[in-house]
């Protein structure tokens, strides 16, 4: 069974955006401990709890916003903000030295993607082709677990012999490639119709 192309360009989106920022993510708390002033492992807790504190509680928000307004057109502009915010993030790491621009970007981060993942999720669930979820759903978490599993291997690596600017800069590019997968997706494909906000 072939997945309908929509759902494959979804997949190749997630795949891009969490293979970027999968590449930090095993040596995070070194680069902060190591490259930031006032780092530490405390802040290193604190950093990825405000990231995920900012993306729970605004995901809701989001996602609630996305399911009020009729047809897709909202979800990927929602999906194409999210993933520009995780394209520019790792850029704007390079020039943070204090441990509070760490915080802040984390926020930031949280923000962009509480708008990624529930419109992945949302649009890919409404196309997933019928009687095939488990299918779709199981690639979809394998993508994933290539895009961790490559990522965790080959980060370490990068920063060992390129240091973390060059990281962050790929991390940048592989967002930015997704970004152009979902910019695709919404410029060809004829489901997407602008929705107005439902009574």
């Amino acid at each position: 069974m072939k997945p309908n192309k929509l759902i494959v360009k979804l997949i190749v989106t997630s795949f891009f955006i969490n293979a970027g920022w999968g590449l930090i993510l095993p040596i995070y708390a070194i680069f902060v401990t190591e490259q930031i002033e006032g780092g530490s492992l405390e802040m290193v807790g604190l950093a990825v709890g405000i990231f995920w504190l900012a993306k729970a509680t605004s995901q809701p928000f989001f996602a609630y916003k996305m399911d009020v307004v009729r047809g897709e057109h909202d979800d990927m502009i929602f999906l194409l903000k999210g993933t520009i915010i995780a394209a520019l993030i790792p850029l704007i790491y390079i020039f943070a030295f204090d441990v509070w621009h760490i915080f802040i970007l984390e926020a930031i981060r949280g923000f962009g993607f509480a708008m990624v993942e529930p419109t992945l999720s949302g649009v890919f669930t409404r196309h997933v082709d019928k009687n095939w979820e488990a299918y779709a759903w199981g690639l979809h978490s394998a993508s994933l677990g290539f895009a961790y599993g490559f990522s965790a291997i080959f980060g370490g690596m990068i920063a060992s012999f390129l240091g973390f600017n060059t990281l962050f800069v790929l991390i940048s590019l592989s967002s930015f490639l997704s970004l152009i997968i979902a910019y695709l997706a919404i410029r060809r494909d004829p489901w997407l119709k602008d929705g107005t906000e439902e009574d």
